[in-house]
């Protein structure tokens, strides 16, 4: 089977000296590695040019964490129980609790962290891939930057669980006081799971596959 032939992007590409890097642990390999499907020498693991169906399944993971991220934001994800009475909260409603209660910073963090993170991811990935799909030239130094800082804030996807988690685990030290999570707290854990699968099912090198239009 002969190699698949890519077009030339700033400068030498690494198909065209014969060579391609192991993603896993990052040693130089011949490409007659990936054309034949064999196995990195030193990791063993798959050794590819593009990780297959990089793009469907970059889009399905996407859908399944916007999907899932409406009941995480609707459904309850902490009940407090107390001398002023029991309540079932919703991630935004603990947003306007924390606020009102003077605790700025707090709410703060968890609105970045549950709301404006997940939403940022959504519309980056899906900014990706339709930028990749349409073939576009433009930006790639930017767009990768962007993939990059999608990596990145996908580290503080879980702060919201970690608050939630800390919550419940002060109050059981108070007498009259309680709290338990709720079902909002799976949903919203399953959208953390699904953005960062769909991060990772995307690979950043299609962003250059796209030659310069001259």
């Amino acid at each position: 089977m002969s190699a698949p032939v890519l077009a030339r992007v700033d400068g030498v590409r690494a198909c065209e000296v014969g060579v391609v890097l192991c993603e896993t642990c990052g040693l130089v390999l011949p490409g007659e590695l990936a054309w034949r499907g064999e196995s990195c020498p030193r990791c063993r693991a798959s050794v590819r040019t593009r990780r297959p169906r990089s793009l469907d399944n970059t889009r399905a993971w996407l859908l399944a964490g916007i999907i899932l991220y409406f009941p995480a934001n609707l459904l309850p994800v902490v009940y407090t129980s107390g001398i002023g009475g029991a309540q079932d909260s919703t991630i935004l409603s603990g947003v306007v609790s924390f606020w009102r209660a003077g605790a700025w910073d707090i709410a703060a963090l968890i609105f970045t962290a549950s709301v404006a993170v997940p939403v940022a991811k959504f519309l980056g990935l899906e900014f990706l891939l339709w930028s990749v799909r349409r073939g576009s030239a433009r930006a790639r130094i930017s767009r990768g930057k962007l993939y990059r800082f999608i990596e990145f804030i996908g580290y503080w996807s879980m702060l919201d669980v970690a608050v939630v988690g800390l919550t419940c685990a002060l109050l059981q030290f108070r007498t009259f006081e309680r709290a338990e999570p709720r079902i909002g707290i799976v949903f919203f854990c399953a959208v953390v799971i699904a953005t960062m699968f769909s991060a990772l099912s995307f690979d950043p090198r299609l962003i250059w596959d796209t030659p310069e239009r001259g």
